[in-house]
Protein backbone atom coordinates (compact mmCIF):
# COMPACT_ATOMS: atom_id res chain seq x y z
CA UNK A 1 0.00 0.00 0.00
CA UNK A 2 1.09 3.47 -0.99
CA UNK A 3 1.66 6.32 1.90
CA UNK A 4 -0.66 9.68 1.03
CA UNK A 5 1.08 12.16 2.03
CA UNK A 6 -0.72 16.15 1.74
CA UNK A 7 1.83 18.72 1.48
CA UNK A 8 1.79 22.21 3.28
CA UNK A 9 0.84 24.08 0.10
CA UNK A 10 -2.01 21.24 -0.77
CA UNK A 11 -2.80 21.69 2.87
CA UNK A 12 -3.28 25.82 2.52
CA UNK A 13 -4.84 25.55 -0.69
CA UNK A 14 -7.82 23.15 1.00
CA UNK A 15 -7.99 26.12 3.50
CA UNK A 16 -8.07 28.70 1.15
CA UNK A 17 -11.03 26.78 -1.10
CA UNK A 18 -13.07 26.47 2.64
CA UNK A 19 -12.59 30.09 3.85
CA UNK A 20 -13.56 30.95 0.02
CA UNK A 21 -17.00 29.07 -0.10
CA UNK A 22 -17.73 29.57 3.15
CA UNK A 23 -18.50 33.27 2.67
CA UNK A 24 -21.92 31.41 0.67
CA UNK A 25 -22.64 28.43 2.39
CA UNK A 26 -20.12 26.69 5.79
CA UNK A 27 -21.63 23.32 4.95
CA UNK A 28 -20.82 23.23 1.36
CA UNK A 29 -17.24 24.74 1.92
CA UNK A 30 -17.31 21.79 4.66
CA UNK A 31 -18.96 19.46 1.84
CA UNK A 32 -16.51 20.48 -0.98
CA UNK A 33 -13.10 19.52 1.09
CA UNK A 34 -14.20 16.69 1.96
CA UNK A 35 -15.04 15.54 -1.57
CA UNK A 36 -11.77 16.72 -2.74
CA UNK A 37 -9.99 14.78 0.20
CA UNK A 38 -12.27 12.03 -0.63
CA UNK A 39 -11.28 11.73 -4.35
CA UNK A 40 -7.18 11.52 -3.54
CA UNK A 41 -8.06 8.01 -1.03
CA UNK A 42 -8.17 5.94 -4.29
CA UNK A 43 -4.45 6.83 -4.91
CA UNK A 44 -2.87 4.83 -1.87
CA UNK A 45 -4.05 1.47 -3.95
CA UNK A 46 -4.10 3.28 -7.72
CA UNK A 47 -1.09 5.58 -7.55
CA UNK A 48 -1.10 5.94 -11.06
CA UNK A 49 -5.18 6.43 -11.61
CA UNK A 50 -4.89 10.29 -12.35
CA UNK A 51 -3.49 11.43 -15.72
CA UNK A 52 -0.26 12.74 -16.10
CA UNK A 53 -0.56 16.70 -15.45
CA UNK A 54 -0.11 18.04 -18.80
CA UNK A 55 1.43 21.11 -17.80
CA UNK A 56 4.86 19.78 -16.38
CA UNK A 57 5.16 16.92 -18.69
CA UNK A 58 6.42 14.44 -16.31
CA UNK A 59 5.41 10.91 -15.73
CA UNK A 60 5.65 11.08 -11.94
CA UNK A 61 3.59 14.13 -11.68
CA UNK A 62 -0.14 13.54 -11.70
CA UNK A 63 -3.84 14.77 -11.36
CA UNK A 64 -6.91 14.15 -10.15
CA UNK A 65 -9.54 16.11 -11.44
CA UNK A 66 -12.62 16.70 -9.19
CA UNK A 67 -15.34 18.98 -10.39
CA UNK A 68 -13.55 22.31 -11.53
CA UNK A 69 -10.94 21.14 -9.02
CA UNK A 70 -7.47 19.91 -10.15
CA UNK A 71 -5.04 17.89 -7.94
CA UNK A 72 -2.00 17.45 -8.52
CA UNK A 73 0.38 15.00 -7.17
CA UNK A 74 3.83 13.40 -6.99
CA UNK A 75 4.60 9.59 -7.30
CA UNK A 76 7.12 8.10 -5.86
CA UNK A 77 7.24 4.45 -6.27
CA UNK A 78 10.63 3.50 -5.13
CA UNK A 79 9.49 5.08 -1.62
CA UNK A 80 5.84 4.14 -2.05
CA UNK A 81 4.56 7.89 -1.64
CA UNK A 82 2.00 9.94 -2.95
CA UNK A 83 2.21 13.55 -2.37
CA UNK A 84 -0.51 15.69 -2.94
CA UNK A 85 1.38 18.91 -4.22
CA UNK A 86 -1.63 21.88 -4.67
CA UNK A 87 -4.92 21.97 -5.38
CA UNK A 88 -6.45 24.35 -7.80
CA UNK A 89 -9.55 25.50 -9.63
CA UNK A 90 -9.56 24.03 -13.19
CA UNK A 91 -9.77 27.92 -14.94
CA UNK A 92 -7.06 29.00 -13.04
CA UNK A 93 -3.29 28.91 -14.90
CA UNK A 94 -0.91 25.64 -13.69
CA UNK A 95 1.06 27.20 -10.37
CA UNK A 96 4.54 27.30 -10.54
CA UNK A 97 5.70 24.36 -8.45
CA UNK A 98 8.72 26.60 -7.30
CA UNK A 99 9.60 25.36 -3.52
CA UNK A 100 9.77 21.47 -4.57
CA UNK A 101 13.06 19.54 -5.31
CA UNK A 102 14.53 20.62 -8.80
CA UNK A 103 13.23 17.53 -11.02
CA UNK A 104 9.62 18.93 -10.23
CA UNK A 105 10.16 21.69 -11.86
CA UNK A 106 8.18 22.51 -15.31
CA UNK A 107 10.25 20.17 -17.54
Amino acid sequence: MITLFWTPQARDDLAAIHAYVSQSSVPFADLTVRELIKSVRRLADFPESGRVAPEPRRADVREVIWRSYRLVYRHLPDRREVHVLTVFRSERPFPSLMGLPPEMGAG
